[in-house]
């Protein structure tokens, strides 16, 4: 349950159309709901802003479609299963039809299209999995990436021949492997939030990603935050925060700005 799907059922109290016994029975699961194998976080997404999602390796078909359900159960916020095979991709849409299946990546119930513009920007086409990953899960917080593929720095005229596209961006993701160098070519042309993600990909002395991980957090552009070794899902989620807490600070400001006009005019 998300604050929209909270505030909805407060207004159906106060109006009459819920009773009061059966809005506590809907709160009696919000903080979690236990199926005995996992215990399932709805209260997850009014702490952190991000709901709880699935990540279905090691986990049985049956185990990914029970908590899929239980977390559909709960109106408001989106749900993603991550990572996962297709006999665990079946057994979630046989209980939960229309999910949108991206890679490994399944979404259901989308969030409303937000207006930020976000690039995703992947160094090789070895890099997609993982890219692709972040774009399904911000596609669940309503954000329609951009994404820029095949721009690595051996070939760098690729990338700025879009320039102007990150340089536009609210914020950008930026997924690579071998020596991890793009994330610093990304930080130091535009001055949105980067989020870079290393990936497993990479000759001899790339160390499954050992070796990129270890040069996003070394870069020299300032300010440039790094995940973990192919988590795309990771990147996607922190974009996801660093939106909200942009959205919030605008709706401050322009609070702040209309009191001190009112008061200016009074």
């Amino acid at each position: 349950m998300d604050e929209a799907a909270l505030r909805g059922l407060l207004d159906e109290v106060r109006a009459g159309t819920t009773t009061a016994d059966e809005a506590v029975g809907r709160l009696r699961r919000l903080p979690f709901a236990d199926l005995g194998f996992a215990r399932i976080d709805h209260h997850r997404v009014l702490r952190q802003g991000v709901a709880e999602a699935v990540y279905a390796p090691g986990k049985t078909p049956a185990q990914c479609a029970a908590i899929v359900a239980e977390l559909l159960s709960s109106p408001g916020a989106p749900v993603l299963l991550t990572r996962a095979q297709p006999e665990q991709v079946e057994a979630c849409l046989v209980v939960a039809p229309g999910g949108r299946v991206t890679g490994t990546t399944i979404m259901w119930r989308p969030a409303a299209p937000r207006s930020e513009k976000v690039v995703v920007v992947a160094a090789g086409t070895a890099d997609l999995p993982v890219a692709d990953e972040g774009i399904a899960t911000l596609g669940a917080y309503g954000v329609a990436p951009r994404l820029l593929a095949d721009v690595g720095v051996a070939g760098i005229h690729r990338l700025l021949a879009d320039l102007e596209t990150i340089a536009d961006a609210a914020a950008v993701v930026v997924v690579a492997g071998m020596e991890g160098a793009l994330a610093s070519v990304v930080g130091g042309i535009t001055p949105a939030p980067v989020v870079a993600v290393p990936t497993s990909v990479g000759y001899g002395p790339g160390l499954a990603g050992v070796t990129a991980l270890l040069a996003m957090m070394a870069s020299c552009a300032a300010g440039v935050t790094v995940v973990g070794i192919d988590n795309g899902f990771g990147a996607a989620c922190a974009v996801a925060r660093i939106l909200d807490v942009r959205t919030a600070a605008g709706d401050r400001g322009a609070g702040e700005r209309g009191a001190v006009d009112g008061a200016a005019g009074g």
